[in-house]
């Protein structure tokens, strides 16, 4: 049975014993880390559960005893669940918040379950533990996103446009290709993301403060019991690596690099100048003054997102660069950009599925966007076609270009007179180049935008999501 001790000891710090003097109530702020690393109470008491049992078969405590730290753990966490835990004032952290409550609950054989654990390696694994289930939660809203972007791909394949290099009109696309190029860095994303979390899979606990386990604790025990798939094998690294934030916030970085390129297409596209589409009104703004305006808000905050989170990266990357081994209290500032990372990530892949799945597409003006030009790489493909070189066809066919805007013509607008007096390959069939959907059916090698290689570019895509 658990209880509430009333004859409890008066309260100090885990690390207490070699001072005499008061913490200045500033630097206890300073210091003070449980306002945001609550947030991994339930690692936090997963990891001493775990612990609880190796200090068991260690010999340090009785099956009796174990029964009853567990017992008092699940009813720390229960109270965190059901917001009804009670912050004290010295809680620094999430671990002495849970070891001071569960004190409270089954008296002074709580302090047993800290015997041979330091705060260095417990945080370690915490972090660990936590940030493996969020990269679950992060590869579902990725997957939700690149889900949708292929499922409407599949759908509009017959929708044309200009496709734009430098934001000039280049040659005609299938909006479905466009769709798809973006998804491509997103299945890229997927596969890094999957590929982190064997480096983030790696146990701390049991490297005690820096110099190892003095208790003989079974860590392939701990290893099977919370899931991790190694074990770190030198106890210094075990304690001080904060690689795998570092690499998750890279990892961030580069998928919200990816989600601001979309956002800035879709912007651009759905200005009334392009007029490619309609953003859903559940993701649009109005504006305060100017009562005509559609304002593309959620993409806008997509790109500026990138940028936040690029920071919390390289602050990081900062705070790591000068650091001495093992633990030092710099890696503190861990959490909050980690947090902060994954909180906006998260958000925004799900927002980014939101915007691609509810947008209106105006296949039309796509269309009335293709204009002759974008057809002058066909046209000097057709003298390839004769045998003629490229580069002599290139610089015929920037000729046939010339030629039509001193004239005010498109390039269909020119007679078969006047193509030839630039080459006599041409022939009767040159009119027949001008051909939008003619044009993006010749592109029918592996990467191109034919119709079937947009179907084959779906169906690659479909398979990495079902994998």
């Amino acid at each position: 049975m658990l209880r509430a001790m009333s004859d409890q000891p008066t309260k100090q710090k885990l690390w207490g014993g070699r001072f005499t003097g008061k913490t200045d109530p500033l630097m206890h702020e300073f210091n003070q880390s449980l306002r945001y690393d609550q947030r991994m109470h339930a690692a936090d008491i997963r990891g001493s559960i775990a612990y609880s049992k190796a200090l068991t078969i260690s010999g340090i405590l009785s099956k009796a005893e174990e029964t009853k730290i567990i017992e008092g753990l699940e009813a720390v966490e229960k109270e965190w669940a059901n917001s009804q835990f009670k912050i004290q004032p010295d809680d620094e952290d999430i671990h002495t918040a849970n070891e001071r409550r569960l004190s409270e609950l089954i008296g002074p054989l709580g302090g047993k379950l800290h015997t041979g654990r330091s705060r260095n390696d417990q945080v370690a694994t915490d972090m660990r533990l936590w940030l493996l289930d969020e990269v679950k939660d992060i590869e579902t809203g990725l997957k939700g996103l690149l889900n949708v972007m292929v499922e409407r791909a599949d759908k509009e394949k017959d929708v044309l446009l200009p496709g734009y290099t430098h934001l000039q009109r280049g040659q005609p696309i299938r909006w479905s290709h466009l769709l798809l190029s973006h998804a491509f860095s997103f299945h890229s994303d997927l596969q890094r993301l999957k590929e982190l979390v064997p480096r983030i899979s790696i146990l701390p606990l049991g490297c005690g403060a820096l110099a190892g386990n003095p208790f003989n604790v079974d860590r392939e025990f701990l290893r099977k019991e919370l899931g991790f798939q190694l074990i770190a094998e030198n106890s210094l690294w075990g304690v001080g690596d904060r690689d795998f934030i570092a690499e998750f916030l890279m990892w961030s970085s580069l998928a919200m690099t990816h989600i601001s390129r979309m956002a800035e297409d879709l912007i651009v596209y759905s200005t009334a100048e392009f007029g490619f589409i309609t953003l859903s009104d559940a993701y649009s703004t109005g504006s305060s003054i100017m009562p005509q305006k559609k304002n593309p808000d959620s993409l806008e905050l997509l790109r500026g997102k990138s940028g936040r989170i690029f920071g919390n990266m390289a602050g990081f990357l900062m705070t790591l660069k000068g650091l001495p081994s093992t633990y030092n209290k710099d890696l503190q500032e861990d959490k909050e950009p980690l947090f902060d990372t994954v909180d906006n990530i998260s958000a925004c892949f799900r927002i980014a599925e939101g915007v691609v799945a509810t947008m209106e597409v105006h296949a039309e003006k796509m269309r009335q966007a293709l204009t002759m030009d974008v057809l002058a790489t066909d046209l000097a493909d057709y003298l390839v076609r004769k045998g003629t070189p490229f580069r002599e066809t290139h610089h015929i066919s920037g000729r046939a270009v010339a030629m039509a805007e001193t004239r005010g013509v498109q390039l269909n607008e020119l007679t078969l007179e006047d193509y030839r007096g630039l080459s006599d390959k041409f022939g009767s069939d040159v009119h027949a180049v001008f051909d939008f959907e003619a044009s993006v059916e010749r592109r029918n090698a592996i990467g191109g935008t034919s119709k079937d290689m947009v179907a084959r570019q779906v169906d690659v895509l479909r398979k990495a999501l079902s994998s």
